[in-house]
């Protein structure tokens, strides 16, 4: 998948009503993703209201509605930065001179969304924003699929794997279930639980190694 289909998409989730054209405004905008990431780490997205956003980051109730529309907006819009930032960080591991092969890359990958589930406000209550969406459009990508489209880009140019059908729906079935582990991993440990981990990370390694190489 091209770097901007998923930029289109990420960028479909950020309903806002005005886009910030200055620093003041981004600032303002940033504050409220903040506040809203703050509230989903305390209470769940499900709590959240727009209003409490408002008081967290010392805005108005104006001031949030004059960027979303209401608060499934607003989770939309925290959920595409999770993405974004995830997918940022995963393909510059990926890309990273430092892994030797793919394997040692792509749990560098995984550790980055694993450190967004110990480390980012809000990520193990809303994580990418997929929780939100109850019913997407079937013609419509999955978060996964949008992830592992764009790992598997960045492990062809940097180890050269096959770039295949096969392949990609390979990696996102992987995908699928190493996220469902994770999420099972930090459900009830906010370190997360090791072991669901690492087996994760072996069911990965075990469905992938027969088509990229044992390493």
């Amino acid at each position: 998948m091209a770097a901007h289909d998923t930029i289109d998409r990420i960028e479909s989730h950020l309903t806002l009503r005005n886009e910030p054209v200055q620093a003041r405004s981004t600032a303002r905008l940033t504050a409220l993703l903040d506040a809203a990431a703050r509230v989903v780490n305390e209470i769940g997205f499900e709590r959240l209201t727009t209003a409490m956003v408002a008081e967290r980051a010392g805005a108005s109730i104006g001031t949030v509605y004059r960027y979303f529309p209401d608060r499934i907006a607003l989770l939309q819009a925290l959920g595409a930065r999770n993405l974004e930032r995830v997918l940022t960080k995963s393909s510059d591991e990926i890309l990273n001179p430092a892994h030797q092969d793919w394997r040692s890359a792509l749990n560098a990958a995984f550790a980055v969304l694993v450190d967004a589930y110990r480390r980012e406000p809000g990520f193990r209550g809303l994580r990418v924003g997929d929780v939100i969406d109850i019913r997407p459009a079937p013609t419509e990508r999955t978060y996964n699929s949008i992830v592992s489209n764009r790992l598997l880009d960045a492990l062809v140019a940097r180890f050269g794997v096959p770039d295949t059908t096969e392949t990609r729906f390979l990696l996102e079935t992987a995908m699928e279930i190493s996220d469902s582990l994770a999420t099972r991993a930090f459900a009830r440990d906010a370190h997360g639980d090791e072991k669901f981990l690492e087996i994760g990370s072996e069911l990965v390694y075990s469905m992938l190694s027969r088509h990229f190489g044992e390493v």
